[in-house]
């Protein structure tokens, strides 16, 4: 190998990664104080190949089986990288390929009605059973709200879902719009507590099916309706909207367009709560192998390119709330349950695409542990005094709502 043990000679300055390459030759990077793996790289091409574009060609390589753990598994490669993370920017290709990236943005995430449709169905159309498995059992594949570190992965989506319907403020009889609805738990949990009535739209089919079915099973199909609709076409006037994990999708282009499409379907005085993952810094790039395998035209928009489509929007913002390690919690027991159920993954999906989700979901506790991703909750109104001047009815909301969730 040439490149390889160039660019990692540069970039691993803490912790222990052990390189053995084609032909058997073994290098060693690092101090050895911290994260420790140890990889095979079986394929000769992946030297140059991994100097063109670092980030997209090892998850590639990870995939194809031409990088092999050896010591530790893909995660334990992964604190390495991210403890060595600035020194690995540094690199002259990934100068390059965020630079293209940065110029590209606006054109890779520019989500039209039919290309928003495509996105969405390359993600969630895949198959419910990945989801069933890995998710908890409402199949919440957002982030969730971890007030105990040790309480389970259903408690805290739970608890997600207890926070938002909180500083929602509902009161019985609203009309209620969720922009993303995904498998229908948020609009289902808020029907069955706060008796409001709950339109759901999605652009996954799989997602709509499991929606309505569980809409039926429950007893809520006259609170809750689920249409396959883009946000953009959605008709009616709401006294709250809710999204949570649907700005991902928007795309920079779109985001004016997006808190318009808010404020048009709010009442006089409704409230809207936006959850979406974000980044502590300026606007930036969607990862390439993100980008290329797990969410095409997807982009975590940062907090200030977000609020000013909010300000030209004519909404008040009410509140901003920013979740830091919940979701690394969260991948890691999503990476849990989908480890553990590999046998029954197995006669479904190949071994690549088994590899892709592992890589995808080490890789995103990883940015949410070390780097600089992060979640937001954006609580927006149509008037000023669309909720009481201090935080304290959150807390009250949350008891009301904890007390009537056995009856659930």
């Amino acid at each position: 190998m040439r490149f390889l043990p160039k660019l990692l000679a540069k970039a691993v300055r803490k912790g222990r990664l052990t390189v053995t390459g084609p032909q058997g030759e073994v290098h060693t990077f690092g101090d050895g104080d911290g994260p420790h793996a140890a990889i095979r790289i079986t394929d000769r091409t992946f030297d140059w190949r991994i100097f063109l574009n670092p980030e997209l060609n090892a998850g590639e390589a990870f995939m194809d089986g031409a990088l092999v753990m050896e010591q530790g598994d893909i995660y334990d490669l992964m604190e390495v990288f991210f403890v060595n993370k600035r020194h690995f920017n540094a690199t002259p290709s990934q100068i390059f390929w965020r630079g293209l990236a940065r110029r590209g943005r606006r054109l890779l995430t520019y989500n039209t009605l039919s290309r928003a449709l495509s996105n969405a169905q390359a993600h969630y159309d895949i198959g419910n059973d990945l989801y069933r498995l890995m998710l908890d059992a409402d199949m919440q594949y957002s982030c969730g709200y971890w007030a105990d570190g040790a309480q389970s992965l259903e408690a805290a989506q739970t608890a997600k879902k207890r926070h938002i319907a909180a500083k929602l403020d509902l009161k019985p009889g609203q009309r209620v719009l969720d922009i993303g609805c995904g498998w229908g738990g948020m609009a289902l949990y808020l029907a069955a507590i706060a008796d409001v009535e709950v339109v759901g739209v999605t652009l996954a089919e799989e997602q709509l099916k499991i929606a309505r079915a569980r809409a039926a099973a429950a007893g809520l199909s006259h609170r809750v309706r689920f249409e396959l609709c883009d946000y953009r076409k959605v008709e009616g006037v709401f006294d709250r909207v809710v999204s949570v994990g649907m700005l991902e999708h928007v795309g920079v282009d779109q985001l004016g367009t997006y808190f318009l499409t808010v404020r048009d379907h709010l009442a006089l005085d409704g409230v809207a709560l936006i959850h979406s993952v974000s980044r502590k810094g300026p606007p930036g790039v969607t990862g390439p192998f993100i980008r290329k395998h797990i969410f095409p035209g997807g982009y975590s928009p940062a907090l200030s390119e977000t609020m000013a489509a909010v300000e030209t929007s004519g909404l008040w913002t009410l509140d901003v709330e920013i979740w830091r390690l919940h979701y690394a919690q969260t991948l890691r027991a999503w990476r849990e349950r989908f480890l553990a159920a590999q046998d029954r993954l197995r006669a479904r999906y190949d071994a690549r695409f088994r590899r892709m989700w592992d890589f995808y979901l080490a890789g995103c506790e990883g940015s949410f542990r070390y780097g600089g991703t992060t979640v937001f909750q954006l609580q927006l109104g149509a008037a000023r005094d669309a909720v009481a001047l201090t935080r304290d009815y959150i807390a009250e909301n949350k008891a009301a709502l904890l007390a009537r969730e056995p009856d659930v």
